[in-house]
């Protein structure tokens, strides 16, 4: 059976997290480029906006589907924790071991942590029947992790052109800490909302 244009516009944005994953791997912050920097939050932003769209064609024209409901979370997650881990990485560290993006990786493990949670969580009561889509919690993660990720990138690329200062470094760690406080708020939400799960393998 062929995919439906929303699951098209979903597998689009997997090969987009792909190109997007390539292109800030080339990140050293031994040897900054503001130019990559910029063109990484260009391609997040566009990889992400196609998560609603998607989403609003499946609804709009009817087209909501089981594999729709799995899939478009699943790449969700790829370009989220894909984009998470790189900022906590060695490509972003100073010589001294100093995080540039304040993603330090014990907030990578939380994310990471909650995705594949989720994921299993879905997955189950997909196997079963039975529907999961994303709650209003979700959205609000993800729209929160969207913001942090490129703005994070924004301000490593300009804060010393542009003599941030201390202010960057207090915006990227004000948006890595809430990104970490609503993902767990998030996770919390999903946990109580399946707890059903136990209650029947009990």
């Amino acid at each position: 059976m062929a995919l439906n244009v929303p699951n098209q516009i979903t597998l689009s944005r997997l090969v987009l997290a792909v190109v997007f994953f390539a292109v800030l791997s080339q990140f050293d912050a031994r040897d900054a480029s503001t130019l990559l920097l910029d063109a990484c939050v260009l391609l997040f932003v566009v990889t992400a906006a196609t998560d609603f769209l998607d989403g609003y064609l499946a609804r709009k024209w009817g087209q909501v589907t089981a594999l729709g409901r799995v899939l478009d979370p699943m790449v969700d997650k790829v370009l989220i924790c894909g984009t998470f881990i790189l900022l906590a990485g060695p490509n972003f560290t100073t010589g001294d071991g100093e995080s540039i993006t304040r993603v330090a990786p014990w907030m990578v493990v939380v994310i990471v942590g909650r995705e594949l949670l989720v994921t299993g969580l879905r997955g189950f009561n997909e196997s079963v029947g039975r529907a999961f889509p994303a709650s209003i919690h979700g959205k609000l993660k993800m729209w929160v992790q969207s913001v942090a990720a490129p703005v994070i990138m924004f301000i490593v690329a300009h804060e010393q052109s542009w003599e941030l200062g201390d202010a960057g470094g207090t915006v990227k760690s004000v948006l890595a800490w809430a990104t970490v406080i609503v993902t767990a708020l998030s996770t919390i939400h999903y946990l109580v909302r399946s707890k059903y799960i136990l209650e029947e393998s009990g």
